[in-house]
């Protein structure tokens, strides 16, 4: 079992720290957003997403509640609270046997928080271009 990749997204989300990150993707990894239609493929558009996420999401109030984990994936639900707004939510990650991320899925609810989600993400993602 390879939990290298698990081990250091934990690390990455408990530090607040991005430093890391561009060496845990995979060149291929492919992100789905829970708010974007089409799957964005490769290291420096998921970069990009989780580099704002990591702005969003990442307040006082993130924790990884649940986490179901194989080999090559695991499944971590979430809370946040986020302008006042519970969100529940799962990622889903899977990693190489090099022990890169190789698929990252963000699934979320309620409609409330979907709906903040995608305003704040769209805007962190507008103020980074």
């Amino acid at each position: 079992m390879h939990n290298d990749a698990l081990a250091a997204w934990h690390e990455l989300v408990r530090s607040r720290n991005m430093r890391g990150l561009d060496a845990l993707l995979s060149d291929q990894v492919v992100f789905h957003s829970p708010v974007v239609h089409t799957p964005q493929v490769g290291k420096a558009v998921t970069a990009q997403y989780l580099r704002a996420a990591f702005n969003v999401f990442f307040n006082d109030t993130f924790r990884y509640v649940r986490e179901t984990v194989a080999a090559d994936h695991a499944v971590l639900e979430f809370q946040v609270e986020i302008d006042g707004i519970g969100v529940n939510g799962v990622d889903m990650i899977s990693w190489d046997d090099a022990g890169r991320i190789t698929a990252f899925k963000v699934m979320i609810r309620p409609l409330k928080a979907i709906n903040l989600i995608h305003q704040k993400m769209a805007a962190m993602l507008q103020a980074n271009q």
